[in-house]
């Protein structure tokens, strides 16, 4: 734990992103997956540490092909990147976008998902000498984008024609689960479509997807929360390195008698006598409503001066409360930081513990903490 918060008066806490972590998470995966390609999801501001922070990294790494959700974040990404990087829009040609000025005007490939998405890129595609890149996406499972059958999407094809698609997409539903039915019936459909569409590289693996063998991977994997240190294969040991660690100063610190509460609506009650500390960040930072423990069930942990510390009482908006009973009387201390997650408290355990998930939790990262880049 450091000595005193190395934070600026107006931070809730300290956010520290190791970008060498990140580039070596990629080339990790690069590694498995060769002799395919192996791309970035970027996403969700690269999933809360920032994509002008994260994307020149992961190039640098070797990494050349990129995903994003929303056009404002392909534009971003583009801003960020070398002109050799390709940059697929996974929402595919939003409704209300002008594919001149949205996507080729920034270079971005939209992941075609329909009849009338095609349709309406065909449209512009004709008016131009050489079709700019985009994808396909063929729905094996999910039910939520996508072409619904191999069917619909031959049919389309036929009547406007692949319009410079070069690649084919799916998206698992339950790799985290290597057990699941599911995966295989997923991969023999995008197997099938990759026969009927020749010529097409395919693509379904996401983070969890590089770890159910060769045949998942396809010509192109897609990992997005395993670069950012989360575990890809739960319920066994996380072999990601972590890349953000999060650390809350500790403003206030007070002794309860046995029977007394903390928190709203008195929902946690002290079973001895109890010194409690009050950290500098609560649910408006991101941190989970459910993370701090309450009478009958266990909340979340951090870790002060090398000691896991239970979270206690409901989540405030700007502040929450660890017990610190066990610690020596100096070690928290006001300016004394709390690791929330990082190497100390891995962000799964963190997340498990709080009711969600490590994906809900690096994307909801406030504003409010000091961010230092190391790597």
């Amino acid at each position: 734990m450091s000595e005193a918060a190395p934070l600026p008066s107006d931070a809730a806490g300290l956010l520290t992103i190791d970008l060498g972590a990140l580039a070596a998470n990629w080339r990790d995966l690069a590694r498995r997956v060769a002799p395919a390609r192996c791309g970035a999801v970027i996403k969700a501001d690269a999933y809360g540490i920032g994509i002008e922070a994260a994307a020149p990294a992961l190039y640098a790494a070797g990494c050349r092909v990129f995903f994003v959700a929303q056009i404002g974040e392909g534009q971003r990404a583009r801003a960020a990147l070398d002109a050799d990087a390709r940059i697929y829009v996974l929402n595919g040609l939003q409704a209300q976008a002008d594919p001149a000025a949205d996507y080729a005007a920034y270079r971005l490939a939209p992941v075609i998902g329909g009849t009338e998405e095609l349709a309406r890129w065909s449209a512009f595609v004709a008016k131009r000498a050489e079709p700019p890149p985009s994808a396909l996406h063929l729905d094996t499972g999910m039910n939520r984008l996508g072409f619904a059958s191999l069917d619909e999407t031959r049919a389309a094809i036929g009547r406007y024609g692949a319009v410079g698609a070069d690649l084919l997409m799916s998206h698992f539903v339950a790799s985290e689960e290597p057990g699941n039915p599911l995966n295989a019936e997923q991969m023999a459909r995008l197997a099938a479509a990759r026969a009927a569409l020749p010529g097409l590289p395919a693509s379904i693996s996401n983070s969890s997807g590089v770890f159910l063998g060769e045949a998942a991977a396809f010509d192109l994997v897609r990992p997005g929360y395993a670069l950012y240190g989360g575990n890809p294969t739960p319920g066994a040991p996380n072999p990601m390195r972590p890349v953000v660690t999060l650390e809350i100063a500790i403003q206030q610190t007070r002794w309860i008698e046995a029977g007394e509460t903390c928190g709203y609506n008195r929902q946690w009650t002290a079973r001895r006598r109890t010194r409690l500390a009050t950290l500098l960040a609560g649910y408006a930072d991101g941190l989970p409503r459910g993370a701090g423990a309450i009478d009958g069930r266990e909340g979340a942990e951090v870790s002060i001066a090398g000691r896991r510390c239970r979270l206690v009482g409901r989540m405030s908006m700007d502040l929450c409360i660890a017990d610190v009973t066990d610690l020596p009387e100096d070690a928290a201390r006001p300016g004394a930081l709390a690791e929330v997650f990082g190497r100390e408290v891995s962000l799964d355990d963190f997340a498990a513990r709080s009711g969600t998930i490590g994906y809900h939790v690096l994307t909801s990262l406030g504003a409010r903490y000091a961010r230092r880049t190391v790597g």
